[in-house]
């Protein structure tokens, strides 16, 4: 039999707790959210331009709540008020719908372990009829 280290990495915001635990269990510093909205991404926004009158928006962008329930579809963006449009999916019941959602706020959420909110970074940009939970969901 061969023995086998296992580490399990603990975030802490409190610098002084920043020691080792013992040799296997190690403390590390406060996680760092992602940036949700890189220069990218803001071009895309940018190119597509506004899609008010689409039946079938171009959703360019997903973010998610990694710990938790919460999915944002995002089809437009406005940078002079930071706020996207799009497909906002709290619970996956009757009350997700189209509308509003800022940046700001997606940015200083904070879930379980200090998590913040991600952008899925493997998500392609597809028609909102393509996306199974948006399948059905009228503009």
């Amino acid at each position: 039999m061969t023995d086998r280290k296992v580490s399990v990495a603990v975030i802490s915001a409190d610098e002084e707790a920043r020691r080792t635990c013992s040799s296997e269990f190690y403390l590390l510093s406060p996680v760092k959210n992602m940036e949700l909205l890189n220069m990218e991404l803001l071009d895309r926004f940018q190119q597509v331009g506004s899609q008010e009158e689409e039946k079938n928006p171009l959703v360019i962008a997903k973010f998610f709540n990694p710990t938790g329930i919460g999915t944002w579809y995002a089809t437009e963006y406005d940078p002079t008020t930071k706020t996207f449009f799009g497909f906002v999916s709290l619970f996956g019941d009757h009350n997700d719908e189209w509308g509003y959602f800022s940046l700001d706020e997606l940015e200083r959420f904070k879930g379980h372990f200090t998590l913040g909110i991600e952008r899925d970074i493997f998500f392609t940009e597809r028609r909102a009829n393509e996306i199974p939970a948006l399948r059905h969901q009228e503009v």
